[in-house]
C-alpha cells in the first residue's frame, strides 16, 4: 500500500511516499481502507519536533531519538471497513466508520490501517462526507476534552483564544451547545466565521488594546498553546479556570466523544471548517501550508 514516511525530523521534506506491505488485522482488529485524513497541529509538532527544552528530550525518548518510531505519520481517519478480526463484533464490512489513532501510533497517512475495535472508532456520521467526518475528529475530540476538565456549567463565560483553528472552531461550537457566554478570540479576518460557529463576542488579538480591554472570564481556553501562564492568570477570574492545548497534558481520544461529535453533526449543531484540501501525493505542500499557521479549520488530505 502506498504510504508517508517521516525520514527524520526537521522540515516537511523529510516526509515521503514510499510502499509498505498492507497491515493484516489481528482477531480483535478492524482494516480500515482510508478515504481521508488531516494535518493537524500535532502533526506538525511531531515532525518538525517544534518543542524546546526538556519536553524535546522527552518526547525523543518517547517517539522516537532521531525519527518518529512509528514514521508513518497521522492521528485520524476516515474510511470503510474492508476486513473484520474474528473476535470484533462491533463493525461489519463496508461499513462507513471514522476515528483516531491511539497514542502515538499514528498510521493515518495510508492508504489503509488496522485499529483495534475498543479504540476511538465509530461509523460517520450518516450525513458527513468521508473528508467532514475526518474534519470533526482532531479539533472535535480535543475540544471536549478540555472543556471537560474545565467541567464548564450552563451560563459560564469562556474565551476561546485562537477561535478560528481546528481545535477552536470546535471548541466554539461545542461551547455554544453546552450553553456557554463564548468571546472567541482570533484575528480579524475570521470575526464573520467565528460569529457564524457561535461566538457571542469578539475580539481582534491584534488589535492594539486587546489585554487592556479584556475582562476576567470563567473559563479561558487556550486552542493554540500561545498563552503564557502570566497571560492566562490575567484572562481569568479567581475561581476560574484555565486550559491551554500543546503543553504535557495530550488529549485523549474516547469513543463517547466521537458519538458526541457525531450526534452533533447530523443535528445540525456542529459544522465542519475545512480550509484546504490536498490529495496524499500533496502531503508536503499540505505540511507547508500548515507550518504557515495561517490555516482556518482543517487541512484534509484525501486518500482514495
Amino acid at each position: 500500500m502506498k504510504v508517508v514516511i517521516c525520514i527524520g525530523y526537521g522540515p516537511p521534506e523529510v516526509l515521503k511516499i514510499s510502499d509498505v506491505p498492507k497491515p493484516i488485522p489481528k482477531k480483535d482488529e478492524v482494516l480500515v481502507h482510508i478515504q481521508s485524513t488531516a494535518v493537524n497541529s500535532g502533526d506538525i509538532r511531531t515532525r518538525a519536533l517544534d518543542v524546546k527544552g526538556p519536553l524535546k528530550i522527552a518526547m525523543r525518548v518517547v517517539m522516537g531519538w532521531n525519527r518518529p518510531r512509528n514514521p508513518i505519520l497521522g492521528t485520524v481517519y476516515s474510511g470503510i471497513v474492508e476486513k473484520v478480526g474474528e473476535t470484533a463484533t462491533s463493525f461489519k464490512i463496508g461499513d462507513r466508520v471514522f476515528g483516531c489513532s491511539p497514542g502515538f501510533k499514528f498510521g493515518c497517512y495510508a492508504e489503509y490501517i488496522s485499529v483495534k475495535e475498543s479504540t476511538a472508532i465509530t461509523k460517520m456520521p450518516e450525513s458527513a462526507s468521508f473528508d467532514e467526518a475526518v474534519s470533526l475528529l482532531f479539533g472535535g475530540t480535543t475540544a471536549l476534552y478540555f472543556l471537560n476538565k474545565a467541567n464548564p456549567t450552563r451560563g459560564q463565560t469562556i474565551l476561546i483564544y485562537g477561535a478560528s483553528g481546528a481545535v477552536g472552531t470546535s471548541a466554539v461550537q461545542a461551547a455554544r451547545n453546552m450553553g456557554l457566554v463564548i468571546t472567541a478570540v482570533s484575528s480579524g479576518k475570521n470575526e464573520e466565521l467565528v460569529r457564524s460557529l457561535g461566538a457571542d463576542t469578539f475580539r481582534d488579538y491584534t488589535s492594539t488594546d486587546f489585554w487592556d480591554r479584556t475582562p476576567k472570564y470563567d473559563i479561558v481556553f487556550d486552542a493554540v498553546g500561545k498563552l503564557s501562564k502570566k497571560q492566562l492568570a490575567s484572562l481569568t477570574r479567581k475561581d476560574g479556570k484555565s486550559v491551554t492545548v500543546g503543553a504535557l497534558d495530550v488529549a485523549k481520544e474516547t469513543k463517547q466523544q466521537l458519538e458526541q461529535l457525531k450526534t452533533w453533526f447530523d443535528s445540525g449543531k456542529l459544522k465542519t471548517v475545512i480550509d484546504h484540501t490536498y490529495s496524499l501525493e500533496e502531503i508536503q505542500e499540505a505540511h507547508s501550508y500548515v507550518d504557515k499557521g495561517h490555516k482556518v479549520g482543517n487541512v484534509v488530505v484525501k486518500i482514495n
